[in-house]
């Protein structure tokens, strides 16, 4: 039976208050077909009876689950290319000039997902920057999903995941094949520091940065949200540190303190000075 606009109603105020998700008219499909499937996996009878449940009982693990549900969590490797072509040719030997009398890099990919963007970092570092091996170099890899953040920190992939976007000789060098799965080897997974994260939330601990990775994300929320984001990662962002976007996002009408940059075909973003 299809959600009910009630239930659909609630879900979306539900979720909106909960990570400030923006689930708008026309996305009831969305919302059934993706309860449905945590109903299955829980063993709840039926969608209704997820929202029943619900709206009894707001504390235990089911909040968690509706809201992590109703994340996208589509990723590929080294995703849009040009952005980590940018990083390879401009952005990164920029930031290596500036921080090389201290040696420390630090990166956060905001919503890591199961830890595609992350682990492409590792290695567009690794193969072009050998001088980083006696470098301070950490990759934060956030995401609202506990599941998510799991996944990344074991750096396992299926056989699908890995033909999308990770080029054979990278696949080899960079992972071990464990059944029916490849993991990231070692080196790499040290490379990154995995936390559960709303961006919509509190951001205690959350360390300064010299590159931000937040593409693909805002437009999941509403305007007040994007602003206060934007804002947020301003005041992490170390001097002559960048913010990459997705490439339908933009600062325009949100943050008018930061300056466009363009190179190899990426565009990305600085404060303003």
């Amino acid at each position: 039976m299809a959600i009910t606009q009630a239930d659909f109603a609630f879900v979306r105020k539900f979720v909106h208050d909960r990570a400030a998700i923006v689930l708008e008219d026309g996305k009831e499909y969305l919302v059934e077909s993706r309860l449905s499937a945590l109903a299955r996996r829980e063993g709840i009878a039926s969608v209704d009876e997820v929202v029943r449940r619900l709206r009894g009982s707001p504390g235990g693990p089911l909040p968690r689950m509706v809201v992590e549900a109703m994340t996208t969590n589509e990723s590929s490797f080294f995703r849009d290319v040009n952005p980590f072509t940018a990083l390879k040719e401009t952005v990164i030997p920029e930031l290596l000039r500036l921080r090389a009398a201290e040696k420390t890099l630090q990166i956060w990919s905001c919503a890591s997902s199961s830890g595609q963007e992350p682990y492409s970092l590792a290695m567009l570092l690794h193969e072009n920057f050998p001088e980083l091996f006696s470098w301070n170099v950490r990759i934060l890899a956030t995401d609202i999903s506990s599941e998510m953040v799991a996944r990344t920190k074991n750096g396992k992939f299926s056989q699908l995941e890995v033909n999308r976007g990770l080029p054979a000789p990278l696949l080899v060098k960079y992972f071990e094949k464990h059944g029916l799965e490849w993991q990231a080897r070692e080196p790499l997974r040290r490379m990154l520091d995995t936390r559960e994260l709303n961006l919509a939330g509190n951001w205690a601990g959350i360390p300064r940065v010299d590159l931000v990775m937040l593409r693909n994300v805002l437009i999941y929320f509403d305007m007040e949200t994007k602003r206060g984001i934007l804002g947020k990662v301003r005041q992490l962002l170390r001097p002559g540190g960048c913010m990459f976007l997705g490439t339908a996002e933009s600062t325009m009408n949100l943050d008018d303190k930061y300056t466009l940059q363009r190179a190899n075909g990426a565009v990305y973003y600085k404060v303003r000075s």
